[in-house]
């Protein structure tokens, strides 16, 4: 299996938030926002290994800011590094508003996803070339994470 580099599978996602987006505070519901997170981490995922993917945890969902109805989300996703089965996307969500353009950081997340092959068990992915400085940081913060995820499900 040859690996492929990040840029292969990276994903660059937006969308408009609406009223029906809105929680009962009038902002973006939270829930909104990482369910568009776990569509990116998705595709990058899917782009990567060729292969259906589910989501096996969420490390980390942290919110900054809020969004708001009106606001364009824009949903930066590229995979940090692979396992054998298993591949950590890195989903970076910022809003911007759209008649100044300002743009606000408002949430990071990490996806553990896993690809299944035609039975839905667990398929080996491809290796992850990583091309740049930026890459080869995200590859061992992932990797730091990999080993507290497994320190944490096997005390």
């Amino acid at each position: 299996m040859e690996a492929k580099p990040v840029s292969a599978s990276r994903l660059v996602m937006a969308q408009e938030m609406t009223p029906q987006d809105a929680n009962p505070a009038g902002n973006v519901h939270g829930g909104h926002i990482m369910k568009l997170a776990d569509s990116a981490a998705g595709v990058v995922s899917i782009r990567h290994s060729g292969r259906n993917c589910v989501t096996a945890t969420v490390d980390r969902f942290e919110f900054f800011a809020p969004v708001y109805v009106g606001n364009l989300v824009i949903l930066y996703a590229s995979l940090n590094c692979v396992g054998r089965t298993s591949m950590e996307v890195g989903v970076r969500v910022e809003a911007e508003e759209l008649r100044t353009g300002k743009r606000t950081h408002t949430n990071t997340s990490y996806f553990l996803m896993v690809a299944l092959d035609d039975e839905g068990k667990p398929v080996e992915v491809p290796g992850l070339i990583l091309e740049t400085e930026e890459d080869r940081r995200r590859n061992a913060e992932g990797r730091q994470r990999a080993i507290a995820r497994k320190q944490r499900m096997n005390p």
